[in-house]
């Protein structure tokens, strides 16, 4: 059997916080104001695994009320869903995710997100694809508010 999960996440940027994307540090002067590290990569990754496995979203796993999680990295978000995903019975077969951001350029860091999810995900890099798009200057993304992200996952049972 096979189950489609879809993600989305978006923060808005901050000052004196760091940009993190897909478990890596980006440079630049601002980062993305959560109650985690705000890394919205890792978060529409965990909503689309969450929803592919029929397991709510991380809202419902990782409340923004509880305190354990302020600052938490997004990395310790991911490998929490992916022991539900196992104690699921479930396998991932590949995730595919589109950062929409107008700035910084994400281009450089593909690899190493691609790296670091796969890592996370115990998954060989092959199976996990990343990529940019920026948002023509339109709405919030557009106009250098922040940044959002949509993930899709595909499991096997």
């Amino acid at each position: 059997m096979y189950r489609i999960g879809f993600g989305y996440d978006s923060h808005r940027f901050a000052e004196g916080r760091k940009l993190m994307l897909g478990g890596v540090q980006v440079e630049y002067n601002r980062g993305l104001l959560g109650h985690s590290d705000g890394d919205v990569l890792l978060h529409a990754t965990a909503d689309a695994l969450l929803g592919a496995a029929g397991h709510g979203d991380i809202g419902m796993h990782f409340p923004d009320t509880d305190e354990r999680y302020r600052n938490i990295d997004s990395g310790i978000i991911i490998s929490e869903v992916v022991a539900i995903i196992n104690e699921k019975g479930y396998r991932i077969i590949n995730i595919d995710c589109t950062v929409i951001a107008e700035q910084p350029k994400l281009a450089p860091y593909y690899e190493k997100m691609k790296v670091r999810i796969s890592q996370l995900l115990n998954m060989k890099d092959e199976q996990v694809n990343v990529k940019a798009k920026t948002n023509e200057g339109m709405g919030f993304v557009g106009h250098g508010e922040g940044i959002a992200c949509f993930a899709i996952a595909l499991l096997e049972k």
